[in-house]
């Protein structure tokens, strides 16, 4: 998988933003093919930063009701990366 692929975007909750700041931990929406090593090497390629750790959750999605019809949204993964001690993303800092 090329690096692009593996990461789909970055997760923005109060939770998340609580993580980076406090812990420096950065949470990322990435593909569900994508494993622990793929997500490591994809982060530390684009971004040019050292990673400590990896977690990795599958998230199932709600399903939700419109009336009578019954649908589903998607199953997707996400993955609480950890960074090493002064270490930061420029991109969740706003510059």
């Amino acid at each position: 998988m090329k690096d692009y692929s593996v990461i789909v975007g970055p997760v923005d909750t109060e939770k998340s933003n609580l993580q980076k700041d406090m812990l420096n931990k950065v949470t990322f929406e990435v593909a569900n093919t994508a494993n622990r090593i793929q997500i490591r090497k994809a982060v530390e390629n684009i971004f040019d930063v050292q990673v400590a750790s990896v977690r990795t959750i599958r998230v199932k999605g709600k399903f939700k009701r419109r009336g009578r019809i019954l649908g589903k949204r998607k199953d997707w993964k996400k993955a609480i990366v950890t960074l090493m001690p002064g270490q930061r993303i420029k991109f969740f800092e706003g510059a």
